[in-house]
């Protein structure tokens, strides 16, 4: 049993709100420095930069995770995890029919930027990213545990795209099991306002947009590793994840 140090929710430079120096290759080297093992990325409706993600992790030893933050037609933000890439690239493709085609205007918005390995440019996203995709809050989630992955409402604990401050409660139907928290230390506030979320798994997630976001290390998980690889490692992290959201089963 070992500890690994993790961030669930960073956003590369195809994310128009993040940063240009927000490179896979950055990304993972950042990650390096702040002594993460674990790290996600999850950028606005697409995982596009997923691959090159996966290139830039292995050089830095970095044990890395295809994610995608969803916008559900209600504008409430979800975090989708997927053990491999394969899974991740599929739901890419699916999301991205049901997603806005408003044009991005990277002079107010920012560039949204598609990158290989090496951090060159191997294209754009000329559809603003983080437009409200058609999928509600239900149908989303089911696409995405049907697509092999896990799917939970994201910082909860803020006022803007969270799912608390939308809906005003956190909801029984669909039955999340896992919330992720901006700030873990609001967890008993949170918990003590809404009954339903006592039973949750709580993760914490930096949503980083710039490199000085990432988190250091401070949330962890102790996973059995032997005998290791990156591969087990992340098994063994979405046993956890699946453990947890394991309410989602009917949604299949």
């Amino acid at each position: 049993m070992n500890t690994y140090y993790y961030d669930l929710h960073i956003h590369s430079c195809l994310s128009p709100c993040a940063d240009d120096d927000m490179t896979p290759n950055n990304i993972a080297g950042m990650g390096t420095i702040c002594g993460l093992q674990i790290m996600a990325l999850t950028d606005h409706n697409t995982a596009k930069n997923c691959p090159a993600f996966f290139e830039a992790a292995a050089k830095q030893g970095i044990i890395p995770i295809a994610g995608m933050e969803l916008t559900t037609a209600e504008d409430i933000h979800l975090c989708c995890l997927f053990e491999t890439l394969e899974e991740a690239l599929c739901f890419d493709k699916a999301v991205e029919t049901r997603r806005m085609p408003v044009p991005n205007r990277p002079d107010i918005f920012g560039q949204q930027m598609i990158m290989d390995g090496n951090d060159e440019v191997i294209g754009v996203d000329e559809h603003f990213l983080p437009a409200a995709t058609t999928l509600a809050l239900e149908e989303a989630a089911a696409l995405c545990v049907r697509h092999g992955g896990v799917c939970y409402p994201a910082h909860i604990d803020r006022q803007a795209n969270g799912i608390v401050a939308t809906l005003g409660v956190f909801p029984e139907d669909p039955p999340f099991g896992i919330a992720e928290l901006n700030d873990i230390d609001k967890r008993e506030t949170l918990c003590a306002q809404h009954p339903t979320l006592r039973d949750v798994l709580f993760v914490a997630g930096s949503d980083a947009h710039y490199l000085w976001d990432i988190r250091e290390k401070c949330c962890y998980v102790e996973l059995e590793d032997e005998p290791y690889s990156s591969q087990l490692v992340r098994r063994r992290f979405f046993e956890k994840l699946r453990a947890a959201a394991k309410a989602m089963e009917g949604y299949r």
